[in-house]
């Protein structure tokens, strides 16, 4: 069993969870808006595909570069294209 990780880019706050624990999320699907200090929403996206194992965060937590947002349980195959 492999397990991904999901990391904050920026600080900010978390706008919008487009994830639920448990869900089914695949490559570069959007899973995290995050407004940053400057005011830009940044959209957080990753390269696993897999079940959300779970999430550490909430909307309107404040986040800091390279904080936990969702580990995710990752498939041994690929889904995705390049």
């Amino acid at each position: 069993m492999y397990y991904g990780v999901v990391l904050s880019p920026c600080y900010g706050k978390v706008e919008r969870i487009s994830i639920k624990s448990e869900s089914r999320i695949y490559e570069w699907e959007t899973l995290f808006m995050i407004k940053s200090q400057s005011g830009k929403v940044e959209t957080v996206q990753t390269s696993l595909s897999g079940e959300v194992e779970s999430l550490e965060v909430q909307e309107g937590d404040y986040v800091i570069p390279g904080m936990v947002l969702a580990y995710i349980k990752e498939d041994l195959f690929v889904t995705g294209s390049d």
